[in-house]
């Protein structure tokens, strides 16, 4: 089969790798794509250029679509290609509001019992500062509607930083809601869904801030490991039977069926689990541990999606474990610099994977071309031996300005220890 991968990260080599590793398909292109694809299934096509996306799936006989980032999605690929006839796999505009509208999620979550933190919305900048002013407890979240990169979430610790984010973040006209602040130990938990059927993964732990122990500015994410020992079997029944099943129930009682991954960003305490948030799509960089202790073939898993035969399916992972851990250009998540070369990828031997996100090819050269350059994937038995091996082959590679953290499955090897 020919695949066809929209994005250019590092979770969309993870996802072409993977296809290709499997045995899922024959060909897989890449849209854009990176400096890790091959120069000949490199497409130059924009993610949000449908019509281009479809001439070339028609061009090249694609036979499946898969939409790495949650842009597209929102704005209407799956619904765009799958009216013109291409197989896609990946929610509709309607159902990726999921994430597209972090309001939309919340409504859903509460319709549909779904354990979430009580929030409050407000369509007037000035009623919320009003009500800011009248709070005596916190930390609280200030969360903008819609999509923002990353950026529309406030964890606000005093009244004068809630002011302040309002007052940087927030015009008259944005809709955003105050929810309360939730404690615990964060994971991420994927399911892959038919719009009946949803079949968990094993849980992820993301590492979203820039610098050791957690500090400094929030990020895409600077690395993460599977399977995160917070979930175990016990507490992934439950996200599934909580979670994952109400949620896909819910949509389809909407009227608005979810077909593709759900992601669910959850936080746990005391045993008790709620949902921070959903996205629609693979989490990057989870997909990059994920994909690799699949047993099974992606392919099967997507078409069966595409299909609605999911409940015949059995999803099932390797008994091993996975770290990956983001190099990145200095200065990310501000400024930092492009261009500069990256040293070192041909002394990395098979063991380990190497995910490209920001590079691309210059001739022979390989370039950081992004804040999140590479991403570098070691399984193991254990995760401390995946966690060594990581680390261990992490010197042989440099570019100017290089920075990642040291620090990468820290929580579950500290209650190890």
């Amino acid at each position: 089969m020919r695949y066809l991968v929209i994005g250019s990260g590092g979770r969309e080599h993870a996802i072409a790798w993977r296809l290709l590793h499997d045995g899922s398909a024959t060909e897989v292109y890449v849209a854009p794509g990176n400096g890790g694809i091959d120069d000949r299934y490199r497409v130059a096509i924009a993610i949000n250029d449908f019509e281009s996306m479809y001439t070339f799936c028609k061009s090249k006989s694609i036979d499946v679509v898969v939409v790495g980032p949650e842009a597209p999605l929102v704005n209407g690929i799956v619904d765009f290609l799958h009216n013109k006839g291409i197989r896609v796999f990946g929610p509709t505009a309607k159902a990726a509001q999921l994430e597209g509208s972090k309001l939309f999620a919340k409504y859903i979550m509460q319709k549909y019992n779904v354990p979430t933190a009580q929030f409050r919305e407000f369509k007037d900048k000035n009623d919320l500062l009003h009500y800011i002013e009248s709070l005596t407890e916190y930390p609280i979240v200030i969360k903008l509607d819609g999509l923002a990169a990353g950026k529309g979430v406030g964890v606000c610790n005093t009244k004068h930083d809630a002011i302040q984010f309002i007052n940087t973040m927030i015009n008259h006209d944005t809709r955003v809601f105050v929810e309360d602040f939730c404690a615990g130990e964060e994971a991420s938990v994927l399911g892959i869904s038919d719009g009946n059927t949803v079949l968990p993964f094993i849980a992820a732990q993301d590492h979203k801030r820039a610098f050791d122990n957690d500090e400094g500015p929030n990020t895409g994410g600077m690395g993460a490991y599977a399977p995160a020992p917070i979930v175990d079997s016990r507490i992934l029944g439950r996200v599934h039977r909580e979670v994952l099943q109400p949620a896909i129930q819910g949509m389809n009682k909407e009227g608005i069926p979810f077909a593709g991954i759900l992601y669910a960003g959850i936080i746990i305490k005391d045993g008790m689990i709620k949902v921070l948030e959903f996205n629609v799509r693979f989490g990057d960089p989870e997909t990059q541990v994920l994909l690799p202790l699949l047993n099974g073939k992606l392919g099967d898993y997507i078409n069966a999606a595409i299909d609605g035969t999911l409940s015949s399916t059995n999803l099932s992972f390797r008994n091993k474990h996975a770290v990956t851990v983001v190099l990145a250009s200095g200065g990310y998540p501000g400024s930092y610099s492009t261009g500069l070369p990256i040293h070192g990828l041909d002394q990395i031997h098979n063991d380990i994977l190497i995910f490209h996100a920001g590079t691309k090819r210059e001739g022979n050269t390989i370039v950081a071309n992004g804040g999140r350059v590479l991403n570098v994937t070691a399984i193991a038995d254990s995760l401390e031996e995946a966690y060594n091996k990581v680390y261990s082959v992490i010197p042989l590679l440099s570019f100017e300005g290089m920075h990642y953290r040291k620090d990468i499955g820290f929580r579950a090897l500290k209650k190890r220890a």
